[in-house]
């Protein structure tokens, strides 16, 4: 079950790296503009912004392939940091990004139970 979860965990952090290099790095082109629903004007103004949200997108990415380099010491920096996307993700839902349960809490709920069941 460990392999599992952690396979699950590397699935998050990693579309958490992918949210990063959208945001940070392609936040201007059609790309980012199409799933975040932007226009060309939109996303030339709020570039930094972005580009600042994607820094904390790839800080989750960071702690939890740290909980995972950490071994079995890295149970919880995994269940936090888990944790932290579950609530970015009801947040942007809340806030009307309702592709943000889908692409950040639901997948770091399911990593979220498999840490714990594997614990």
């Amino acid at each position: 079950m460990t392999v599992v979860a952690n396979a699950l965990v590397v699935i998050v952090a990693l579309i958490h790296c992918y949210i990063l290099v959208l945001e940070m790095f392609l936040w201007r082109g059609p790309r980012a503009r199409d799933i975040f629903g932007t226009t060309a004007e939109f996303a030339a103004e709020t570039g930094a912004l972005a580009a600042n949200q994607g820094l904390y997108n790839g800080f989750l990415a960071a702690g939890l392939f740290w909980g995972l380099a950490a071994g079995h010491a890295g149970f919880q920096f995994k269940v936090f940091f888990l944790l932290c996307v579950i609530v970015a993700g009801v947040y942007g839902t809340v806030n009307g990004a309702s592709r943000a349960w889908f692409a950040q809490s639901l997948p770091a709920a399911v990593a979220l139970l498999a840490v714990v069941i594997a614990g």
